[in-house]
């Protein structure tokens, strides 16, 4: 078993009465197509705790090359140190081949995976003085906590070009660690508020005033990148 040092870019996802009977077909429809999800992701969570408890080496092989990318962004964010993150990238596949028999499959398996990449983020953090995501609490946690709705379209939706790509990395880890660690979670990992709280250990009250004050602070740069001119690219035979 093999497990990559860099992993490459993040991979990229009638009338009358006869016009109710298409309506409740169509709610019927989408009600047993979400149930058929919901059903498929539980036998695959189901077949991933049942491989990893027999220590499947093809089964990590496979989970390594579909949440490497994921993974390792998520701790470069963390870190902000890409050596770092490699590191800590290979310690996380090791736990989870170590640990693998204390996934049940009654959460999703990249929830585990990010909870044990924190952990460690967090014994590095106490090992070698850097900032620690201990200290991600709230700053306002005291105030009243925003909801936010959590079908709102990504700000990285919006901003995050080939072209501004790397200002948006730079912009977001420039933020507080405890705003920027639930946007990358939100938005780039896609995972539901309530797994977002399982990750972080905090309540979903404030994982939802902290992605609110992220988004908050997030945007003035954002807007900024969207509006400053591109640079035009240099002349033949000149110098960058």
């Amino acid at each position: 078993m093999t497990f990559p040092r860099k992993p490459a870019a993040a991979r990229v996802f009638s009338s009358g009465n006869r016009v109710s009977t298409p309506v409740h077909a169509s709610a019927a429809t989408a009600s047993l197509s979400a149930a058929a999800l919901a059903e498929a992701s539980a036998r695959e969570q189901a077949e991933i705790a049942h491989g990893l408890k027999r220590q499947d080496p093809e089964l990590l092989d496979r989970l390594i090359d579909t949440y490497q990318h994921r993974l390792m962004r998520y701790l470069s964010f963390l870190t902000g140190r890409r050596e770092l993150a490699e590191d800590l990238f290979q310690e996380t596949w090791i736990r989870v081949l170590l640990r693998g028999a204390q996934f049940n499959g009654k959460a999703r398996f990249d929830t585990w995976l990010f909870t044990i990449a924190r952990n460690l983020v967090i014994d590095q953090s106490r090992k070698r003085s850097m900032a620690s995501l201990d200290e991600m609490q709230d700053p306002e946690a005291d105030e009243r906590p925003f909801e936010v709705a959590t079908d709102a379209p990504s700000p990285f939706d919006q901003f995050c070009t080939r072209e501004n790509a790397a200002e948006v990395s730079a912009v977001l880890l420039s933020l507080q660690p405890a705003y920027r660690e639930v946007l990358i979670l939100r938005f780039h990992e896609d995972l539901p508020l309530e797994e977002i709280a399982s990750v972080t250990r905090a309540p979903l009250s404030t994982v939802k005033s902290r992605l609110y004050r992220g988004l908050a602070a997030l945007k003035p740069e954002l807007e900024r990148l969207r509006t400053q001119p591109i640079a035009a690219p240099p002349a033949a035979g000149g110098h960058c």
